[in-house]
């Protein structure tokens, strides 16, 4: 299918159409055309009435199919658009799921993109189809039939009975982590902006075969192996990639995947160092944002800078040096070509070596609540259980924060049911 990208920024806004090209392309389509316009969003066409007519003869001429925006669209603006050029207008977030949907392999992942498909729609569902009933346009199609509230309605009823599935399928995988937790594994996770080199890295470590390719989003669903790392058991997970602006409908339908991430012990951030300085400083920034969005935040983090075989070496020195004060514990690897990966994972094991594992009790009185909730901040929070009037937490973190920690913990008469360093030797 044949596409136009079109982005309207703000002054000082980064641009994105290589990005969302990029993201069209691993969707599918042949991008023909792209337009940038710097202005405030129009409330009718997003872009400005001039760019609109500009558009319209641009679909024109080079026989385009779909316009793809990088913008958030309003059902209004994909309406009015569809109306002038002929062609059905998408944003950005429809395309990424359009991405998912052709990447996803499991149950698990077509119901999390059914989910987030649906939840996207719930909001703009009234007005969708209002405008059905105005006229038929690409992209607004069949819905006609539906009085609103029928529809509305429907798509909650969906939404409840994929929420059910997916508890189920999350229950399962934590019995599992509970079994790996009681076997003495060390839980590491791979996160970073996607086609950094994840699923490569996992290979490299695993002796595994999953699959990889310059497409984005190629893993959607956790994948977990065992490894030895300095004589400790070590399970590894790859997990989905993040993106800019990764809407937060989206991060809340797969939270069930990226729960592999925020209940890790360790995250080894994998950085795609073969980029211009800025897109490196950029993603990774990017990155730190979507864990701190989930909630990953008090977790250890070791940083391999990937792709190294591609660089000279006064390249590499520039990205090191420009991201020392971004991202903590570098280690420069190159997972195609297995370079540096021993000291990746001596490093992966000073870092597993250095979290103690706490249980403590508190009466439930004024300040446990907001102590619990900035517990998730500061550390890796295992189990939260309440009983009567005490709440019982069990949470791992580094030895700087715990000294901390129960330091608040004795101000607010809990007491300490056990403490070690959780690390497990063979």
């Amino acid at each position: 299918m044949r596409a136009i990208t079109v982005q309207r920024r703000g002054r000082g806004e980064h641009p994105s159409l290589d990005e969302l090209k990029s993201l069209a392309e691993s969707a599918g389509y042949v991008i023909v055309g792209s337009i940038e316009q710097v202005r405030k969003p129009d409330s009718e066409y997003q872009i400005g009435v001039g760019k609109a007519a500009e558009l319209e003869r641009l679909v024109q001429d080079l026989r385009a199919d779909r316009l793809i925006f990088d913008n958030s669209l309003k059902p209004i603006q994909s309406y009015n658009l569809a109306k002038i050029t002929g062609v059905e207008a998408i944003d950005r977030f429809q395309l990424i799921l359009e991405v998912f949907v052709k990447q996803a392999s499991t149950e698990e992942a077509k119901l999390q993109i059914q989910l987030a498909k649906l939840r996207y729609q719930l909001p703009r569902a009234r007005e969708s189809v209002r405008l059905s009933k105005m006229g038929e346009q690409p992209g607004f199609l069949g819905l006609g039939k539906y009085e609103v509230d029928v529809y509305y309605e429907a798509v909650k009823r969906q939404i409840t009975q994929i929420r059910r599935k997916l508890k189920r399928i999350r229950r399962k995988r934590g019995l599992h982590r509970v079994r790996r937790l009681d076997l003495g594994f060390s839980l590491v996770s791979l996160a970073g902006y996607t086609n950094s080199g994840k699923s490569t890295l996992f290979n490299a470590l695993t002796e595994e075969r999953v699959p990889t390719s310059l497409s984005l989003f190629t893993t959607l669903s956790t994948t977990t192996r065992a490894v030895k790392l300095d004589g400790k058991r070590a399970l590894i997970t790859d997990t989905v990639g993040f993106i800019d602006r990764l809407p937060l409908v989206l991060v809340e339908s797969f939270h069930s995947t990226l729960e592999e991430t925020i209940l890790s012990d360790v995250i080894v951030l994998v950085v795609d160092a073969s980029e211009t300085i800025s897109e490196v400083r950029r993603k990774t920034s990017c990155c730190f944002a979507t864990l701190r969005e989930i909630k990953a935040v008090g977790i250890p983090v070791v940083t391999a800078l990937n792709k190294i075989d591609l660089l000279k070496e006064d390249e590499l020195e520039e990205r090191l040096s420009c991201l020392r004060d971004v991202t903590p514990n570098l280690v420069p690897i190159s997972a195609l070509k297995a370079e540096n990966l021993g000291r990746l994972k001596d490093e992966i094991s000073k870092s597993l070596g250095g979290l103690e594992e706490a249980s403590v009790v508190l009466p439930l009185e004024e300040g446990t609540m907001s102590f619990v909730s900035g517990l998730y901040d500061v550390s890796n929070v295992i189990e939260v259980n309440y009983r009567g009037g005490s709440v019982k937490v069990r949470f791992r973190s580094q030895p700087e924060f715990m000294y901390r920690i129960l330091g608040q913990v004795e101000k607010l008469s809990g007491r300490v049911l056990k403490r070690k360093v959780s690390t497990v030797t063979l």
